[in-house]
């Protein structure tokens, strides 16, 4: 092969692989920027369980709770023929507020009646449990480690209280609309966690 036939083939060679290349942004400590891979399933390694809380509030726990969540006579159902398993849903009621439980300062919370039982759903400012977390269907394997998992349930519940009224006696006797998550266990709700309170004009 000629000289100039040589310098033509390696022309294009370089041609192709030129082509081939993609060009990776830095960070701003030299290393390369890769992509997400849209294929890739949800990961929150990087994450603390506070930013998790903020960044699915909106759309993995609001929206799925305004779209999803059973209203009174969905929750007597699910109540009166319980699975073997506890489950957490989301729940959406209106109706009289029996009473606010304010015998602990931190730990509030509005007592509603729920097929026939009263039900205490917790108001802040301090809230327990792992409805929320549950009912929104996140999974362990979502997660670094169960350390992980476990404070997102509390950043969850501490996220919620940043959106709740405060209440007080006032409460009592008066119709509240409340979205709540609950944990269905044997035939009975615990953990209910509000998400969202408002007293109704009457």
């Amino acid at each position: 092969m000629r000289l100039t036939q040589w310098g033509a083939a390696l022309t294009g060679a370089a041609a192709l692989l030129l082509t081939a290349c993609t060009v990776v942004d830095l960070d701003e400590n030299g290393k390369p920027i890769m992509p997400a891979d849209p294929n890739a399933k949800a990961s929150f390694d990087n994450q603390t369980p506070e930013q998790i809380a903020q960044q699915t509030w909106q759309p993995r726990i609001l929206d799925a709770a305004k779209n999803h969540a059973l209203d009174a006579s969905a929750l007597s159902t699910q109540l009166n023929t319980p699975s073997e398993k506890p489950q957490s849903v989301f729940v959406r009621l209106t109706g009289k507020v029996e009473r606010v439980d304010a015998s602990s300062e931190r730990e509030q919370k509005l007592v509603m009646t729920v097929n026939g039982q009263p039900l205490a759903i917790q108001a802040g400012s301090v809230m327990r449990g792992n409805a929320i977390r549950d009912a929104a269907g996140f999974r362990f394997d979502e997660f670094t480690n169960q350390v992980q998992y476990a404070q997102l349930s509390r950043a969850l519940n501490r996220e919620a209280v940043k959106h709740l009224p405060k209440i007080d006696d006032s409460w009592s006797g008066k119709n509240a609309t409340v979205l709540f998550a609950t944990t269905l266990t044997a035939g009975k709700a615990s953990e209910a966690t509000a998400l969202e309170l408002k007293q109704e004009t009457p």
